[in-house]
């Protein structure tokens, strides 16, 4: 049975508990965690290197699974779900950006971006609707600032081009929620300040609903809900507003 929750929380997490081995010891990261995502909200997760919020990122987009705990997507249990539901779940209900991007090197800007569809379709199916797809996709490169870029492969892209790219990728299957690990920890401050701009724009003109990590206190000072992780355990609200202030 789901958890009770607000009905206005999309994504849910209760109980989460996660560790992993390192030189045969177990080295716990998360300690029973509960979370919840508001539906339309930009909410930042904080908290110091190894405190565990990249790992409840990746427990939230399924990457990973826990070790104890229950993730609900809309209701529905995701983190038991078969590995078709899961996969089904990564590439069409959420979009994931990573701090060092993963794009694929043999491939230009605009195949990137293509991946999703690629990989949600059957071969008969992608070259049916390629036309429609490749128009979505040069259109996402330009809401993002990319138009001029797509046929350009990652190694002949800046960091923060390379960024756009793949914002531009998380949002090609129309995903409800995006998942951002730390976006722009790979980039100098005024890239990743216009990085930033460009995901409040997107969560403020479409409501889209974003769970950002970061280590930046003023960058999770200007979003809707602050989550800080301490020790593996979610801080009380208080202590992780005080913190952000």
């Amino acid at each position: 049975m789901a958890p009770t929750v607000s009905q206005s929380s999309i994504l849910t997490a209760r109980g989460l508990v996660k560790s992993y081995c390192k030189n045969r010891l177990e080295v716990p990261v998360l300690r029973g965690v509960d979370f919840d995502l508001k539906a339309g909200s930009l909410t930042a997760m904080v908290g110091r290197s190894g405190s565990g919020k990249s790992t409840l990122l990746h427990l939230l987009a399924s990457l990973d699974q826990p070790d104890s705990g229950e993730i609900y997507f809309a209701g529905e249990r995701i983190d038991s779900a078969s590995r078709a539901r899961r996969d089904a779940y990564r590439n069409r209900e959420i979009g994931i950006i990573f701090q060092f991007y993963h794009l694929l090197p043999e491939l230009t800007a605009l195949e990137n971006v293509l991946t999703p569809t690629m990989i949600n379709r059957s071969a008969w199916s992608y070259f049916l609707g390629r036309h429609e797809a490749r128009r979505r996709a040069s259109e996402l490169l330009e809401r993002v600032g990319l138009s001029h870029r797509m046929h350009h492969k990652p190694r002949e892209l800046s960091g923060g081009e390379m960024q756009r790219a793949a914002i531009a990728r998380a949002l090609m299957s129309e995903p409800k929620i995006l998942l951002a690990d730390e976006p722009t920890g790979n980039l100098d401050s005024q890239t990743g300040q216009q990085i930033l701009g460009l995901l409040r724009q997107l969560h403020q003109d479409e409501g889209l609903t974003i769970a950002m990590v970061t280590h930046d206190d003023a960058v999770a000072a200007k979003a809707d809900v602050i989550v800080r992780l301490e020790n593996g355990q979610v801080a009380p609200a208080d202590r992780a507003h005080a913190s952000a202030a």
